[in-house]
């Protein structure tokens, strides 16, 4: 593979992003059999560097008898952030939507995946890229300020906000982050589709806000502050979704439970999308492999630390039982009717200290209400 172009090698890593990322944990195969090269696969322009502070789990590169990933141990911490850019808007600030965290114990046999809600209050450092210097807001801000380029109102960049995300998301878990990625709606959308669609069991009845049956988004309210016209409903039971529905469910959080029944949604979706990749070999499907990469292009964006041939190589003996979704509870803060946020109930908060000390098992086994139903 030594002569494909760098074009099509950066394609590839972001399919492999999209697959050790975004679905997390079913992507290794797939290094071994398309992806491995003489010198690694390249990060594409743009792509966020590795961070100073990724956790010390990688050992040298591998020599030519050993396997990729070989000397990747853990823990691992990964993050990932979808990201609503609204192009078509000039001048619009991209918000993380969604925020999670894969977590991958020493040994590597099982992972574990949390959603922290957007409008959790945290502390954002200042960031001097940007401009920003620094406050006590929502955590959906941070994308936001860190993406900020001085001088210039009507740019940004992602990949800088994902910096400042990340540094903020660090600072409230005590977790130090190996890689991550930033997808956008539209990258999401193109994923589903191109895997040809989702099963997932709705859990509870869910009425868009954003879109109509057909598909279309709704028309603004004349008078602002909402949509009109038909909605698209997604009832209770075992449906299969394409892209738009499988994004358009995940997305919606005025419903019963607000944003933590989104954040389970979320957390249901992944897992789905994991099992279908496993359940249909993806992996060793090189012309399905080619037409994900293709279908992705930039909507995604690769946040490296550990060369991905390497991550993808190491997290491929997970298998999806023992992959496991964790809700953390939270509640609204603010005076009166006044509200500024959300914050972490206690054992949500002792949950992460669990999880630093690699006894997220035992906790969960003493708290079994944090684990998502599938």
């Amino acid at each position: 593979m030594a002569h494909e172009t760098g074009a099509r090698r950066s394609r590839r890593v972001l399919l492999l992003a999209a697959l050790a990322a975004v679905v997390l944990v079913a992507g290794g195969a797939l290094v071994v059999n398309r992806l491995v090269s003489d010198d690694g696969p390249r990060r594409r322009p743009g792509a966020v560097a590795a961070s100073a502070t990724a956790t010390p789990s990688t050992a040298a590169e591998p020599s030519p008898t050993t396997p990729p990933g070989a000397g990747i141990t853990g823990p691992l911490n990964l993050l990932l952030v979808g990201v609503d850019t609204r192009v078509s808007v000039p001048g619009w600030e991209p918000h993380s939507d969604a925020v999670l965290v894969l977590h991958v114990p020493a040994g590597l046999d099982r992972a574990y995946l949390f959603s922290l809600p957007r409008d959790l209050l945290v502390d954002i450092p200042a960031f001097p890229a940007s401009g920003y210097k620094g406050g006590k807001t929502k955590l959906t801000h941070a994308m936001s300020y860190g993406s900020r380029v001085p001088g210039k109102p009507k740019e940004h960049r992602v990949a800088q906000g994902y910096e400042l995300l990340r540094s903020t998301v660090s600072g409230y878990t005590g977790l130090r982050f190996d890689a991550g990625a930033v997808i956008t709606f539209n990258g999401f959308d193109k994923l589903v589709d191109t895997l040809g669609g989702v099963d997932i069991h709705v859990d509870e009845r869910v009425v868009s806000l954003h879109r109509r049956p057909d598909g279309k988004h709704r028309d603004p309210a004349p008078s602002g502050g909402g949509y009109v016209g038909p909605q698209m409903v997604y009832e209770k039971g075992q449906r299969h979704l394409n892209g738009w529905q499988a994004l358009d469910y995940a997305r919606q959080r005025y419903i019963a439970g607000g944003d933590y029944a989104r954040q389970r949604h979320q957390q249901q979706l992944l897992r789905a999308l994991t099992a279908k990749i496993l359940d249909e070999n993806l992996a060793r499907q090189p012309d399905r492999v080619q037409q994900v990469a293709d279908a992705l292009g930039d909507t995604l964006i690769y946040a490296g630390g550990p060369r991905i041939v390497d991550l993808a190589y190491a997290l491929g003996g997970l298998s999806v039982d023992r992959f496991t979704p964790v809700a953390l509870p939270g509640s609204g803060v603010g005076k009166g009717s006044a509200y500024r946020g959300e914050e972490l109930k206690p054992v949500g908060r002792q949950f992460l200290t669990a999880l630093k000390a690699g006894d997220a098992e035992k906790f969960l086994a003493a708290h079994p209400e944090l684990r998502v139903k599938n």
